[in-house]
């Protein structure tokens, strides 16, 4: 049901109201990883994964590990290891209908993020996978995308969040607890769901 009287139509209507873009933000697109993306990716241990299927419907997931996982192969075209899951496999089941891909990496500290915008395909190549392992465990299949944007994101978002603030992080007794509301989306009892989670973290990252 539609509740809202003021809905923006177009692109004209909403520049109107927000302004051209200033010369950085227009230039700072390049389309290649040069080296100071890759300092970036060489000290980045996180980031999340947009995908669409062929519809259009959206999913976004995070991937980590330690800092420098995803492989740079050449100035375009990076690799990132597809560590152990749900096996809910939404994003790469996204990329076998829709290969296109938005990456956000962020340094833990950092304010600025890095957008890395292209192509993607699932990869397993012995040589890439064994150089991906970890603990004598490498990964059964690999996220390679063909680099077709790269740019800085500004730090107005990470700055307003205060993420990087422990002073204003929530306190751990206020916290929700993500098995009680797994339990309750999922029906099934919360002693369940915490000794599943508690193994899978403990037992089933690599």
């Amino acid at each position: 049901m539609r509740i809202f009287n003021e809905v923006v139509g177009s692109k004209e209507e909403l520049r109107s109201f927000h302004g051209k873009p200033s010369m950085v933000a227009k230039n700072k697109v390049i389309t290649n990883i040069d080296e100071h993306i890759r300092e970036f990716l060489a000290l980045s241990p996180f980031l999340v994964v947009s995908t669409s299927d062929k519809e259009g419907k959206c999913d976004v997931s995070p991937r980590g590990d330690h800092p420098g996982f995803v492989m740079v192969l050449n100035e375009k075209q990076i690799l990132i290891p597809e560590r152990p899951g749900n096996n809910r496999l939404d994003s790469l089941t996204n990329i076998l209908e829709n290969p296109q891909v938005g990456l956000l990496f962020f340094i833990p500290g950092l304010r600025e993020t890095l957008r890395i915008n292209g192509k993607a395909c699932l990869v397993r190549d012995e040589d890439q996978l064994e150089q991906m392992a970890v603990n004598g465990k490498r990964p059964l299949v690999a996220i390679a995308v063909d680099v077709e944007e790269c740019f800085v994101h500004c730090a107005k978002a990470l700055i307003r969040s205060e993420l990087w603030n422990p002073e204003s992080w929530t306190e751990q007794e206020y916290l929700l607890m993500p098995s009680k509301m797994l339990a309750v989306h999922a029906k099934i009892d919360s002693e369940t769901v915490e000794a599943r989670l508690k193994e899978s973290y403990e037992k089933k990252l690599y």
